[in-house]
């Protein structure tokens, strides 16, 4: 016969034989109703609603690129988290607090490329009750980055791992060693001396027979006598160098076409597509932002720009709308005094959150970056942009329908460079999906880098910019 638990459990305030709901008065808790009662509690701490409730991983995605990888977990909720660096070998050591060890997290160690410049592995185990713990094998020692980012968009909460390399990328160095398209764009390092860089300078060198003014050579200079050059300086024919700027990339899509297509895909192909027939140019070059599918924020691009020192900044975007008959390319530059339409400012807006959807640590700051971006006394530059954009957007007439037959003006971060001219150029409506299916369309995208470089080569042909550098001398 069982027993019945008479030494009731006493209130730990008043000293009371503690009750039941719906006992008896006076009738003391049996052992069955106090381990039922207790293990009720129990279940409502471990409990979605209780205080112990873990987080549930929704989504986990790596970026690998030569300028850094970055690994993102998203979540329901935010996540506490801690992590350290640990030497020899190369490790991150990431711990997450009250994250529950689903698959989600366990599929880690497949996301990772064995093209990934940093990460050799990652693994994820639980570390202790209520914490799991991230390693990350490194391949070479890493300066990492690890905040959180608010929901925004279609994401959830956002633990953002970067792990940018100690000795960064520098695109100059890239620039001046000479090496490949696809090389320069990542950072690499190739040989110094090109095969193809011979010719490229006999070329440059070689007289030519006098052209029309359309046709005019990029090497081409005024011929009325200049007092305060030598007849050294009368010699040099300088590279003229573009950045190149493919729009939004890794955690930010962009626009996204009726038929699935991301902005961001559009943008880099023909980006590439650009600097391929821009390098083939005898007195041009051209470097990439980005040349992977990977984030880099607004500031970014203007510093890499700056920092090859140059000549003209060009951003590539698809264009959106909420109506799917709106059509057309465009070209924009900076304004300081305010868009030039509603719909210039409303497309300002919608680029200049890239960083918000991207994902940018708002904990790194760079005074020089700040005041470059808060920088608004460039009236030479923006006047410089507007002759680009005008010349530009006449090659662009030749193979679409223009969205507006001029030039339009709004405050775009990516274009405040202070010293460079830069246009952003809008190929086509991907919302569109006649424009969706073109810019899909190598054939397109080929015909459009070739109506930007004419554009480009117009401008340069009327506007030869001022000698910067011995380096960009040929000889």
């Amino acid at each position: 016969m069982s027993q019945r638990f008479h030494r009731a459990y006493r209130h730990p305030a008043s000293g009371q034989p503690a009750k039941l709901k719906g006992d008896m008065p006076g009738s003391p808790i049996t052992r069955r109703r106090f381990l039922g009662s207790t293990g009720a509690a129990l279940l409502l701490m471990i409990s979605p609603t209780g205080q112990a409730a873990q987080t549930s991983m929704l989504a986990v995605r790596v970026w690998p690129a030569r300028d850094y990888t970055r690994v993102t977990l998203e979540s329901r909720s935010p996540v506490n988290f801690t992590h350290q660096t640990v030497r020899n070998p190369e490790r991150l050591v990431v711990d997450l607090e009250g994250v529950e060890l689903n698959d989600i997290l366990q599929s880690l160690p497949s996301k990772i490329s064995g093209q990934d410049p940093y990460i050799q592995l990652i693994r994820a185990g639980r570390n202790r009750p209520g914490v799991v713990r991230l390693v990350i094998e490194l391949k070479a020692e890493v300066t990492p980055q690890v905040f959180t980012l608010a929901p925004v968009g279609e994401y959830g909460h956002r633990l953002v791992l970067d792990l940018y390399p100690v000795e960064p990328v520098d695109p100059l160095l890239a620039l001046l060693e000479k090496i490949s398209p696809e090389e320069a764009a990542a950072g690499g390092v190739s040989p110094p001396q090109r095969s193809d860089e011979a010719p490229r300078r006999a070329a440059a060198e070689t007289p030519r027979k006098p052209e029309a003014p359309r046709q005019a050579r990029l090497d081409e200079r005024p011929t009325e006598p200049n007092p305060g050059r030598s007849s050294d300086d009368e010699r040099v024919s300088r590279l003229i160098t573009i950045a190149i700027d493919p729009g939004h990339g890794g955690e930010d899509p962009g626009a996204v076409g009726a038929a699935g297509s991301f902005e961001k895909h559009v943008t880099l192909s023909v980006g590439r597509r650009l600097k391929a027939k821009i390098d083939a140019q005898p007195n041009m070059r051209a470097m990439l932002t980005r040349d992977a599918d990977y984030f880099v924020p607004l500031q970014q691009r203007v510093a890499k720009a700056r920092r090859v020192q140059a000549d003209l900044f060009v951003s590539i975007h698809a264009d959106a709308f909420i109506s799917p008959t709106a059509r057309g390319s465009s070209v924009f530059v900076l304004s300081d005094k305010g868009a030039s339409s509603t719909a210039a400012r409303w497309l300002a807006q919608k680029e200049n959150a890239a960083d918000l959807i991207g994902g940018v640590n708002l904990g790194v700051k760079d005074g020089h970056l700040a005041r470059t971006l808060l920088d608004l006394s460039q009236t030479a530059s923006i006047n410089d942009s507007l002759k680009v954009g005008k010349a530009v957007l006449g090659e662009l007439g030749t193979i679409n329908k223009l969205h507006k037959g001029q030039v339009e003006q709004a405050s775009f971060a990516v274009l405040k460079a202070p010293d460079i001219p830069s246009i952003l150029v809008e190929t086509a409506f991907i919302s569109n999906p006649e424009e969706e299916a073109r810019l899909n369309d190598e054939a397109y995208q080929e015909r459009m880098a070739e109506a930007i470089v004419r554009g480009l080569r117009r401008y340069f042909a009327r506007n030869p910019p001022m000698a910067k550098s011995k380096l960009a001398r040929l000889d």
